[in-house]
């Protein structure tokens, strides 16, 4: 219910920004020339179109609401369009900019059907073309294209904050269909990953890690070549033994959160005698197991093991046995996997990584060299960040301090390209 009211007051205060701030813009004369398209008639009163007439006088257009009230599609091709100098105003671009920057944090995190691909883009392209509309009056450029520093301040947005490159210029040259801007794609993309790589990850890796989602980077960190896998095991591991008490199995899933255990068994009454492991069973088949009751001759199939989702898969606490129940025993060996991935106690953890990740396991068993120790089995899982629950409002202030940093940089950007444009022009 939460999330719902969430996303509710998100739409609100989304349409609120949408409807409202297009009153504040300026009506502005219609230019004399225009093409003959649908799309330029000045002033327009279609769904589409960067001239709309909203609340001004026939004649007049409100730059503004072209921004608001429009499609994204429309939005970043008036954007991105050239030889347009007099169509946005400082305040109108300023405002845009402020308000999709904002919509964006509130609304990403939240239970809605939503990414930051096309809002970083239009983000990224007003205030690209604002700070194109600085330059050329400041700088007195009379020649300078603002659709092109658009074009560029929507690449150097998304380089910034999603790290990608090659698949980013693909984006862009085809949204474009222009050649000509490969170089500078390519530059401003170069230079964008390099400095956010100098702060910090991408965006989507931070809300992985802000969330506590299990993620394993791509390869291994340095110190882990210098670690063993048993460095790094835990002790003691919980283990069952291949004919168990039930009673041993309902104590085990309540002391621990473990989602899978080491099946043992023993082939000798001797303590130096060592164990053999049989295999390993996941906690979800213990739970399929006792909620049936019926430990002498139960008769399952794939079917009853299949995963269940989200929040619907049996948990212990509601699972009630009686003591005769308790009591009595359970062959484990027909559920149990009797093929698990195992290394040996002095594998380097580095390799032990990358064999973890790139097959894709949750449990990789541990067994000891020496044969004549007694067996030591344990797991490396996928460890997930012990995060509190964060809040949409942390995740917005996360994403704000990170597009900050880009917006820094990728402003620097932009003054080398004004730097590139006069030399261009003294020539």
């Amino acid at each position: 219910m939460a999330k719902l009211v969430l996303a509710l007051s998100i739409a609100f205060v989304s349409s609120a920004f949408m409807f409202g701030i297009p009153w504040l813009g300026t009506c502005s004369a219609c230019p004399d020339s225009l093409t003959t398209t649908e799309s330029d008639d000045c002033p327009s009163t279609s769904w589409s179109g960067q001239y709309k007439q909203f609340n001004c006088p026939d004649g007049y257009y409100n730059d503004l609401a072209g921004l608001f009230l429009n499609t994204n599609d429309d939005i970043i091709r008036s954007l991105f369009s050239t030889n347009t100098s007099h169509v946005h105003l400082y305040s109108s671009l300023l405002m845009f900019f402020a308000s999709s920057f904002v919509l964006a944090l509130a609304t990403y995190g939240t239970a809605i059907p939503s990414g930051l691909f096309i809002p970083v883009i239009i983000t990224g392209a007003a205030y690209g073309r604002l700070a194109g509309k600085l330059m050329r009056s400041i700088g007195k450029l009379e020649n300078l294209d603002e659709g092109v520093y658009a074009y560029l301040g929507a690449a150097s947005l998304l380089g910034g904050s999603m790290r990608m490159t090659v698949s980013l210029c693909v984006i862009l040259l085809e949204l474009t269909n222009n050649l000509l801007m490969l170089p500078l794609t390519m530059l401003v993309l170069l230079i964008s990953k390099t400095i956010g790589d100098l702060f910090n990850h991408s965006v989507y890796e931070q809300i992985l890690h802000i969330k506590g989602l299990p993620f394993l980077e791509e390869k291994p960190e340095p110190y882990m070549k210098d670690l063993t896998v048993m460095d790094v095991c835990s002790r003691p591991v919980s283990t069952l033994s291949a004919i168990e008490r039930v009673s041993t199995i309902v104590e085990i899933l309540k002391s621990t959160d473990h989602n899978g255990f080491p099946v043992l068994e023993h082939s000798g009454e001797s303590v130096e005698q060592r164990p053999i492991l049989c295999g390993l069973i996941l906690r979800s088949h213990l739970l399929v197991l006792l909620k049936r009751g019926e430990f002498s001759s139960s008769q399952f199939c794939s079917s009853d093991f299949a995963k269940a989702g989200t929040g619907k898969g049996a948990k212990i606490q509601d699972i009630t046995l009686s003591p005769e129940q308790l009591e009595m025993y359970v062959d484990l060996l027909p559920y149990t996997n009797m093929s698990p991935y195992t290394v040996v106690e002095n594998v380097s953890l580095a390799k032990a990584f990358s064999l973890f990740r790139q097959l894709g396991l949750r449990h990789l068993c541990v067994v000891p060299k020496n044969s004549a120790e007694v067996l030591l089995l344990s797991f490396l899982r996928k460890h997930c960040v012990n995060y509190t629950n964060i809040n949409t409002t942390s995740i917005s202030v996360f994403l704000a301090m990170d597009l900050l940093f880009i917006y820094e940089w990728a402003i620097l950007c932009l003054l080398c390209f004004v730097a590139l444009s006069n030399c261009g022009d003294v020539d």
